[in-house]
């Protein structure tokens, strides 16, 4: 039954009793074209050493290795790739084998991560077996998906779902066919770095050097193995500036509804690699050209799609325009920061329904997060570090606003300063607080301890005048809230303060992620 459906979900017709049974699938095997290094101009000098030892412990092993996909595209364009990843004819057993610290991975692709450093620069070189081009007429069927037949799916090699998804493809098979079942035809080459040769079986050198972008094979087809190459699509278009070929384009809205049945998680992961391939402000246009918003992204549509808020419009365009500039200058973005950006306007919302309500400012902000969460993220963030870091980000907000005490001293010493900064100083460019709030914590963060004894007189000086001027009342001052009648004042009611006058020191860009270059450890996005 589920494989008649998956036959009309694929354009066959069902067949008369006593036809002859219906002709093979046509595979796109392509020709084996090799591009010498006078022809493809590849520098050696771009190829990571440690993805190089992989491919010559597979080679010196008796195996076929190369380097694979986005690294040869970006190799051939000239640009130090960000990835290695390697294919080769070994099984992942074989492969592990070769390596003292290596893990097989992955259920719906069984992959090999060889791990190089420890620590933060520990390095990562994904080892993939060449992999044959089953139809998914010819695959095992299951009703469910990866959640929900995961005993079905246990000893499965190749398995779909109904609507032809793939579920698993672990079937090995000849190079020239694990080229077939790649996406586009610029991911399609093979380059060996030990003979400096290219290895281009769909012509992807050719559309390499037209920008354009080509599925191979036949693309509805293509789409339904995978629907979320219709966001990769996306993402190449974006990054690269290629032209979407007219066969590749034509069947997206068709493909759109069938991103339903992926995974959240995966579509979370989707969304961050388009965000941050430092190109997001031309990400979010091309989503919007190809009709992907609104409703493939929950998290985006809520952003986007609030068009009558400027001040979120422009805070998000900051954001964005902050991360492609961190990116270009080949600085850490974290999703954490990114996703606080597009979330914070929400958060704030359900922050002031619930402070109308009568709830004390630190609680309800809290509980304003806590739903935020659960109506946009839901448990795709597992409620980790993402989350934490995000929460960290908000919550140290109206900490910003209280500059006497012990506040500042402790506020700067916090892990997360730098990038509760930077979002301060993203807030302070939009007007959502005043800019010598933020430029009073960027003096703060680089003075010596004189200089920051003279700022936090300064602000309690000003508060105490304040004071001073308008008669105290049961809850604090008029038009004040309670927090500022006992020394802490309200979002904005210090900002006019004067600080003390000195040389100014480096400042960054407003916008430009803001940070101060030297106060505290951690970077504001790392």
């Amino acid at each position: 039954m589920i494989k008649k459906l998956i036959g009309k979900l694929l354009g066959k017709r069902d067949e008369a009793p006593g036809s002859p049974p219906p002709a093979p699938p046509v595979i796109p095997l392509g020709r084996r074209v090799e591009v010498p290094a006078a022809e493809h101009g590849i520098d050696p000098r771009l190829v990571d050493e440690r993805a190089l030892k992989v491919v010559r412990t597979l080679q010196d092993a008796g195996h076929e290795a190369y380097i694979v996909g986005g690294a040869v595209r970006d190799l051939l364009l000239g640009l130090r790739p960000k990835d290695f990843d390697v294919a080769t004819d070994a099984t992942p057993e074989q492969v592990k084998a070769l390596f003292r610290r290596a893990f097989i991975i992955g259920r719906r692709f069984r992959i090999v991560h060889v791990i190089f450093g420890r620590g933060r620069d520990h390095e990562v070189i994904e080892v993939s077996t060449f992999r044959a081009y089953l139809d998914p007429s010819s695959a095992e069927a299951v009703d469910g998906n990866e959640k929900t037949s995961k005993a079905a799916l246990a000893d499965k090699r190749h398995a779909v779902d109904a609507s032809g998804r793939v579920l698993r493809d672990n079937v090995w098979g000849p190079q020239i066919e694990d080229a077939a079942r790649r996406d586009f035809t610029i991911n399609a080459m093979y380059y060996d770095p030990t003979r400096q040769v290219v290895v281009d079986y769909h012509g992807g050198l050719a559309d390499l050097r037209a920008r354009v972008l080509r599925m191979i094979g036949e693309p509805m087809q293509r789409y339904r193995e995978d629907p979320v190459r219709v966001v990769r699509v996306v993402r190449f278009a974006a990054k690269l500036g290629f032209e979407v070929e007219e066969r590749t384009r034509a069947p997206i809205p068709q493909v759109v509804p069938l991103l339903a049945a992926v995974p959240a998680s995966r579509l979370f992961d989707e969304m961050f690699k388009l965000l941050q391939t430092g190109h997001a402000l031309r990400s979010v246009e091309a989503l919007r050209r190809f009709g992907l918003v609104p409703g493939v992204f929950p998290i985006l549509d809520a952003a986007l799609l609030d068009t009558a808020h400027e001040r979120r419009q422009a805070f998000i365009r900051l954001a964005l325009e902050d991360t492609d500039r961190r990116v270009a200058e080949g600085r850490a973005v974290a999703p954490s920061f990114l996703l606080a950006c597009l979330l914070w306007h929400d958060v704030q919302a359900r922050w002031a329904q619930r402070r109308a309500e009568g709830e004390h400012p630190v609680p309800a902000l809290q509980q304003a997060i806590d739903a935020v969460f659960d109506a946009r993220i839901g448990d795709v963030s597992g409620r980790g570090k993402l989350a934490a870091d995000m929460r960290e980000i908000w919550l140290m907000q109206p900490r910003f606003e209280r500059r006497i005490g012990n506040t500042p001293a402790s506020l700067v010493e916090q892990p997360r300063f730098r990038a509760g900064y930077d979002f301060l100083r993203l807030r302070a460019d939009v007007g959502e607080v005043d800019a010598e709030l933020a430029e009073w914590w960027e003096d703060y963060a680089l003075g010596t301890p004189e200089e920051r004894e003279a700022l936090v007189a300064a602000v309690r000086e000003a508060h105490r005048r304040v004071v001073r001027q308008r008669p105290a009342t049961a809850t604090g001052t008029a038009g004040a809230p309670a927090a500022e009648a006992a020394g802490e004042p309200a979002a904005g009611g210090d900002t006019a303060a004067p600080a003390a006058k000195r040389r100014r020191r480096r400042r960054r860009k407003p916008g430009g992620g803001g940070a101060p270059s030297e106060p505290a450890a951690g970077d504001a996005s790392a």
